[in-house]
């Protein structure tokens, strides 16, 4: 039977360990109201970018100024209270304690007046950060309580986070069976369709201890997003590169088997026998395996017909198609031959 065969030589390859990860905003903040009241405006379009700043919502300014009006002219009272009674103190026409009693009422007055004015400011609710905005909680005509005062939420999402974590099975892959800042020289993001993503990450947070419920430690990486290409809440993949490992060997994905006794892969041996070879694989790199025990140099490893492949069975290896052969699916010694055998025809004649 023919088949294709690899021949397997070491090379050296980035170590690297893909995880399942989810972005989420630099900076998720709340909106809320701080007064009470009946909504009469949404002064925003849901899922704009807006300002620091930058109105958002309108509360009923009606009571707000009433009372306003109320705390200023008790304040105006008080203050001219004190103004009468300070003359007659000075000239001991009246009880020290009056006087400072209307002191404490015009200090207490121009409190309630400062508060009055704060109360009023913030019947126009105002974007606390910069960032795009999510949809309205509440809509117009809407009675809004401080108890009760969610009415949007502001995600920063440059640079946006990226959270994961890593397993038992990923840890133990360090010496001290977690990972640490140094272990990390470089952070990429695979996309949902598989592809990368542009621009280089790094780790902003890794936790100092073991999730004792899931056994997991958690890390957070930070990419630069001022396309706007990524938005919270999206799936995606890190991968954290941990080095290069050398010596080893990349199989294509395909070729590799995994079996009740392990993971193998079908060799052809001296003999052009089927020889199947039991070999310890590591992660993936493109579209490959990266082997890391169970082959040596030279070794020729078979990628194609392995369904019908039994131990021991006679095969006819031959290396891959060489692109752009004449004559697609024969084999490039094939072609070779024939071209020599003609050109040797035409010379004899």
């Amino acid at each position: 039977m023919p088949v294709t065969v690899l021949d397997m030589q070491p090379q050296k390859v980035p170590s690297s360990i893909e995880i399942m990860a989810q972005t989420e905003g630099a900076r998720e903040t709340e909106v809320r109201a701080r007064v009470g009241g009946i909504l009469t405006k949404r002064l925003y379009q849901e899922g704009e970018t807006v300002k620091a700043g930058q109105p958002l919502f309108q509360i009923d300014r009606s009571p707000y100024e009433i009372a306003l009006a109320e705390a200023k002219a008790k304040a105006e009272q008080t203050a001219r209270e004190v103004g009468r009674l300070k003359g007659l103190a000075e000239a001991k026409a009246i009880a020290q304690k009056d006087y400072d009693d209307a002191v404490s009422a015009n200090a207490m007055a121009q409190a309630a007046l400062h508060q009055a004015e704060l109360n009023l400011s913030w019947t126009t609710v105002t974007a606390p950060v910069a960032g795009t905005t999510g949809r309205a909680i509440k809509s117009d005509g809407n009675l809004i309580s401080t108890g009760d005062s969610l009415l949007t939420s502001i995600y920063q999402t440059n640079p946006i986070w990226v959270r994961f974590s890593l397993g038992e099975s990923d840890l133990a892959k360090f010496p001290s069976g977690r990972i640490s800042t140094k272990d990390v020289k470089g952070v990429e993001l695979v996309m949902a369709n598989g592809q990368k993503y542009e621009k280089p990450g790094k780790v902003n947070f890794l936790a100092t201890n073991i999730d004792t419920t899931l056994g997991t430690q958690a890390l957070r990486a930070e990419f630069d997003n001022a396309g706007g290409q990524l938005l919270p809440g999206q799936f995606v993949r890190v991968r954290l590169l941990t080095g290069e490992r050398d010596g080893v060997y990349l199989v294509p994905q395909s070729a590799v088997l995994q079996t009740e006794q392990g993971t193998l892969v079908m060799t052809a041996g001296p003999e052009n026998k089927v020889a199947p070879r039991p070999v310890k694989a590591g992660e993936w790199y493109g579209k490959d395996w990266v082997i890391l025990g169970g082959l040596n140099a030279g070794d020729k490893v078979i990628v194609d017909n392995l369904i019908k492949l039994r131990p021991g069975m006679p095969v006819d290896p031959h290396p891959p198609v060489v692109p752009g052969a004449e004559q697609a699916g024969r084999k490039p010694q094939e072609v070779a031959g024939k071209s020599g055998t003609s050109a040797t025809t035409r010379t004899q004649q």
